[in-house]
């Protein structure tokens, strides 16, 4: 049979402790509680110290639990997905061992909350004429392979035009996006740029934002929405945890006994 140690999913200050009932990691119903010192708690649950799976369903139930604390807390700082103590007393130790940095990060991330933001262009035939009509290059490589007759440097030319073509998109990307995010900057604390998955998506932004602006944050997308309605669709998701401004990670090899 194997042996559960406790799976770690943010912390918290708070003097009490907390049951957010059979939410836990793995799906087997497992209670998540809290494991404190002082003030300072990691909420965490049960979990198989050596049986840990990673997939989506996984992930979702850890970001599911973080945002069942956010509901009760002002500031939760989120463990990396995956991280998972032997007992209660490695907890208790790394807490007190930490306790001034966990402090640091719980004062300093109080009342925020992220946001994503994705914008998408909706016509690509339009974009990649945008390109074509602002790039010299490229309308000096098209016309040579119009004109080319030689299959082979043809083809060297078309492997051309389409490096400057996925150059050229990056770029339109980058210059795009920083006219959106130029939009938030008196209502955000810091933002960061996240990959984006597709031609068509322009930026994949998080922002890091007051979890009074909310209304604010509204409006500024239902401005930008209107404003670009010709060119772009913009999504963007609820409170998330505050993941891609802290990567907090705890080692095994550091935990203290």
């Amino acid at each position: 049979m194997l042996r559960d140690g406790k799976y770690i999913y943010c912390i918290i200050a708070s003097d009490y402790d907390i049951n957010l009932g059979p939410l836990g990691v793995g799906g087997r119903g497992d209670l998540v509680s809290t494991i404190g010192f002082d003030g300072l708690c990691m909420v965490v649950s049960d979990h198989p110290l050596s049986d840990f799976i990673i997939n989506a369903e996984n992930m979702l139930a850890h970001q599911k639990v973080i945002e069942a604390v956010m509901k009760e807390f002002k500031s939760v700082i989120p463990i990396r997905f995956g991280t998972i103590a032997a007992t209660p007393d490695e907890i208790r130790n790394l807490l007190h061992r930490r306790y001034g940095e966990f402090m640091e990060l719980i004062m300093q991330f109080e009342n925020k909350v992220e946001l994503n933001v994705r914008g998408t262009w909706k016509n690509m035939g339009k974009i990649y004429n945008e390109i074509h009509d602002e790039n010299n290059e490229l309308q000096k490589i098209r016309t040579e392979i119009e004109t080319t007759k030689e299959e082979k440097m043809k083809n060297d030319k078309i492997n051309e035009a389409g490096n400057l073509i996925a150059n050229a998109l990056i770029e339109k990307k980058d210059k795009e996006a920083e006219i959106i995010i130029d939009a938030f900057h008196k209502s955000v604390f810091e933002y960061k740029l996240n990959k984006t998955t597709s031609d068509e998506m322009f930026m994949n932004t998080a922002f890091l934002v007051n979890s009074g602006r909310e209304i604010e944050f509204d409006n500024i997308m239902a401005d930008l929405g209107n404003k670009y309605d010709h060119r772009s669709d913009f999504v963007y998701t609820a409170q998330l945890p505050i993941f891609n401004f802290i990567d907090l990670k705890i080692f095994p090899e550091k935990w203290e006994l």
